[in-house]
């Protein structure tokens, strides 16, 4: 299924813009196409392009599922969450806006992938095409999302060892059936500079 994601990247880039002068949140605009009434997953990643580096990650949060919100309104809440409640980074500031990329990721339902021996995950997961959820008990849970170990150039035990270190996990927890370990794909849209044009990631 295609989205309006071009939508969901302005809506984000305009939600930062407005939280940051005023301190105030959008409410979700009522002409928004209907696919985005679905009640989807939903990440927005930003990054910060200095003049001749290369693009850093500067905020990345979302929703797994949020039953009873649309993606405009978890698009709205995971925007003001990058720019503030990122704990890895200071928050965002508004001059920085110019240097900063938007990002949008719509997520599918997540599946758990069942296995009898882990090392069939290296025949079921994909690079490129799958996110990955590693989860045990009720309080660890980790995501990464479809274009990280393209980014990062990881094989799939990388991949793996890196999801579960994102549950607070050992990182070969992923070799322990205790492990859950789901996948889901992702629809990317990205700005291709700050505030520029928007184009679907088909190639991640």
């Amino acid at each position: 299924m295609e989205y309006s994601g071009e939508y969901l990247v302005k809506l984000a880039r305009r939600t930062i813009e407005t939280y940051l002068k005023n301190k105030t949140k959008i409410k979700p605009p009522k002409d928004a196409p209907g696919d985005l009434m679905d009640q989807s997953g939903v990440f927005v990643t930003l990054h910060r392009i200095d003049q001749g580096d290369e693009p850093v990650l500067r905020g990345c949060i979302g929703r797994i599922q949020s039953p009873g919100s649309t993606l405009i309104q978890s698009t709205i809440d995971s925007a003001i969450d990058a720019i503030i409640h990122d704990y890895r980074f200071p928050n965002v500031t508004f001059p920085e806006l110019d240097k900063i990329t938007v990002e949008v990721t719509i997520l599918t339902v997540p599946e758990k992938i069942i296995v009898e021996d882990p090392k069939e995950y290296f025949d079921i997961i994909k690079i490129g095409r799958h996110g990955l959820i590693a989860e045990r008990g009720s309080f660890q849970r980790g995501l990464l999302l479809p274009q990280v170990p393209v980014q990062q150039g990881w094989d799939i035990q990388t991949y793996l060892d890196h999801v579960c270190q994102k549950a607070g996990l050992p990182s070969h927890a992923w070799q322990d059936l205790e492990t859950n370990i789901s996948f889901f794909e992702g629809f990317i849209y990205s700005e291709l500079a700050p505030n520029g044009k928007i184009k679907q990631n088909t190639d991640h």
